[in-house]
């Protein structure tokens, strides 16, 4: 039962233009204006309960530490234009992207296993495994992804009308089967690369009454990204739409599909190598960004010291320094040093300082 007081039930009456109650009346006696008030006002409370959504609180669905060995590479796209916006008024996201990828490194972390984990209990309702894992390089790809594009997953009600979606999951790996109730950590899978997929991650979509939610929002937040924010994550995710990926050396160029596959991970090289470069592949630079290389022989000698400014915004970017090994300028034995450091504005952005042997 719903007590209303004097003050609540006469605005009430007004706002429905019934006639106020006497300051006489008695506290036991009900008039019918005042009955009528409190069944409507009854009324209009249960209908504000149903129609707002509860307010659950979800895990993130990849056991991993963010910042570490994952990062969110793309937000959900807050933008019904063909443009795109993330909830941080950034554009580390794409057009009708309408959930949150969390990524890991590589395709080596890939298959020592990185689990996905349920965001919280449910029932299992839908089941896929068996797709490959395959990094998708150019859009030709996608036409043979018809009905397949979130790859390995499933999909979770997790009750009151929530419902989760997830996505990529690695061939083979998927342990939970239709009807299954499933605990918030529960392991489902591993992260993987399969269906519409260019790098290792697991995509997530929550619906709310089968909508798709922003997670860093909420459900009843507006279009676009100047909106109120009432995150449905238990513990607070920091927004990072720039930052670092991978970095280290190679003996030859490096490219997205060499540092994807997790190769130029040694830290120790031939000092016959044709070439010593030192990579760094970073996500979400905008235009103007700044990138700044510094590469160091044994000796302490400085061999490179550029800096660039990025001429385009890009999700994922790949950019490198180094020396050729010549018979004039031949590469040296011992420990070779390299920095990087890329500033938007006064702003650091990301550091990076790597070392590699050469014998």
């Amino acid at each position: 039962m719903i007590l209303l007081s004097r003050k609540q039930i006469s605005t009430i009456l007004l706002t429905l233009g019934l006639t106020s109650i006497s300051s006489c009346a008695k506290d036991t006696e009900v008039s019918t204006p005042i009955a009528q008030a409190n069944s409507i006002a009854q009324r209009l409370v249960s209908t504000a309960v149903a129609q707002q959504p509860n307010s659950p609180k979800f895990g993130q669905p990849i056991a991993c530490t963010l910042g570490k060995d994952c990062f969110v590479m793309h937000y959900f796209d807050r933008d019904p234009s063909p443009a795109a916006v993330d909830f941080g008024c950034g554009r580390q996201t794409y057009d009708t992207h309408d959930g949150t990828d969390f990524a890991i490194r590589d395709a080596k972390a890939m298959a020592k296993g990185v689990p996905v984990v349920a965001s919280a209990a449910g029932k299992v309702l839908r089941v896929r495994d068996g797709i490959v894992d395959r990094r998708l390089q150019n859009p030709t790809e996608k036409a043979n992804l018809a009905g397949t594009e979130c790859g390995n997953g499933m999909v979770i009600d997790h009750g009151a009308g929530w419902e989760a979606q997830y996505c990529h999951l690695r061939q083979n790996s998927v342990v939970v089967k239709p009807g299954m109730q499933v605990q918030k950590g529960t392991v489902l899978g591993m992260v993987g690369n399969s269906g519409m997929a260019s790098f290792p991650h697991v995509h997530i979509t929550f619906r709310y009454q089968g909508k798709p939610v922003d997670p860093f929002v909420g459900p009843d937040a507006k279009l676009g990204c100047n909106t109120a924010r009432n995150p449905i994550w238990d513990k607070p995710i920091d927004y990072v739409p720039t930052g670092l990926i991978r970095a280290g050396f190679a003996p030859k160029p490096p490219d997205e599909n060499t540092v994807w596959a997790g190769q130029f991970s040694e830290t120790q090289l031939p000092v016959s190598s044709p070439v010593l470069l030192f990579w760094v592949q970073t996500y979400g630079v905008l235009k103007g960004d700044r990138e700044q290389y510094k590469l160091f022989a044994p000796d302490g000698k400085t061999i490179a010291n550029t800096s660039k400014e990025i001429p385009a915004p890009n999700r994922t970017w790949l950019g490198f320094v180094g020396k050729r090994n010549s018979t004039n300028s031949p590469l040296t034995p011992g420990v070779w040093r390299a920095e990087y450091k890329l500033t938007r504005g006064d702003r650091v952005l990301t550091e990076v300082k790597r070392e590699v042997e050469l014998r």
